[in-house]
């Protein structure tokens, strides 16, 4: 995923889909602790060395857990069939998110500790938190216990992904449709401090719009003719790609937010005020970015006997 396209996009994502039934009481920090003690360790173990070995890694977990947040519940990680079609061909995912061998990877592993007993939809939980701590980011408490879907949406994924041409009123919507405050997007938001975007994602503003550095767009034009090239990648944050910090807040400040929806978070409106306080702030970011992750993590998950326990994550049982 090179957290190609708009890692708003995935933050986006997150918003979109599912009523927020947050069934955290269905959910618990230890759920695994007696039925898979070491399973925490095997996740963490895996991203890490996949981390280690390709930075931007990180940034695809991460892109993947909010891509998923349908209902949290893995369906983003199912392969099309002769006679079912997932989410991963829809416009906002194809040749765009990664990380999919990873999540196999610790499948596997965890399948062979604990037959039928750790979700996907709780790997990709798992594997986004421990990467955001792996590069530098904060941690948070992952509630676990949700159970995999047997089914995928892809007229969901390609209708209800927002666009990051969107501009502020409409994200603010976009996120309050789903129980999101303003402030919980504009932390969300900074999920873009780390990964890359498609050029076909910013082309639009990088040749016509005027509140966009100038040293920025010249940079960014070298890699994103305004003709083709629309898979060439480009950080969102050039300053400091791979580590997670509040660097994005102050590119936005200087009119140096790579896509159009996130510099309208800081753009004369309501949201301008926040995005100064991230950026001053790295503490209360952390803070905040860690408890909207797990107000994210918690829309609508399946639980008890709804769903199943994939034995492969890219194929129902």
């Amino acid at each position: 995923m090179a957290f190609y396209c708009n890692f708003y996009l995935s933050v986006l994502i997150t918003i979109m889909f599912s009523v927020i039934g947050l069934c955290s009481a269905d959910l618990s920090s230890d759920y695994y602790e007696k039925s898979c003690p070491k399973a925490m360790y095997t996740i963490k173990n895996v991203v890490a060395n996949a981390v280690t070995k390709e930075r931007r890694m990180g940034a695809s977990l991460l892109r993947l857990h909010f891509h998923d947040c349908f209902g949290c519940d893995g369906s983003i990680l199912l392969d099309d069939t002769s006679d079912f079609t997932g989410e991963k061909t829809a416009k906002p995912n194809t040749n765009s998110l990664r990380g999919f061998d990873v999540i196999d990877k610790i499948k596997s592993q965890v399948e062979k500790l604990c037959p039928g007993i750790v979700s996907c939809a709780d790997i990709v939980a798992v594997a986004a938190r421990d990467s955001v701590v792996l590069l530098g980011g904060p941690s948070w408490t992952v509630q676990l216990g949700r159970r995999d879907s047997t089914t995928a949406s892809l007229s969901a994924a390609n209708s209800d992904i927002p666009s990051p041409i969107l501009d502020l009123s409409d994200l603010i919507t976009s996120f309050s449709n789903k129980g999101f405050t303003a402030k919980e997007m504009v932390a969300l938001a900074g999920g873009h401090t780390i990964g890359k975007a498609q050029c076909t994602t910013f082309r639009e503003r990088v040749y016509n719009e005027t509140n966009i550095d100038s040293s920025l767009a010249t940079s960014l034009k070298s890699n994103c003719p305004s003709n083709g090239g629309d898979d060439t990648l480009s950080s969102l944050d050039a300053a400091t790609p791979v580590l997670f910090d509040n660097h994005f807040y102050k590119n936005l400040v200087n009119n140096k937010g790579v896509l159009h929806s996130d510099q309208q978070l800081f753009s004369g409106g309501s949201t301008d005020s926040q995005v100064k306080t991230y950026s001053t702030n790295p503490i209360t970011f952390d803070e905040d970015f860690a408890n909207a992750m797990v107000k994210m993590g918690n829309l609508s998950p399946l639980t008890g006997t709804n769903g199943q326990i994939r034995t492969n994550c890219r194929k129902i049982n």
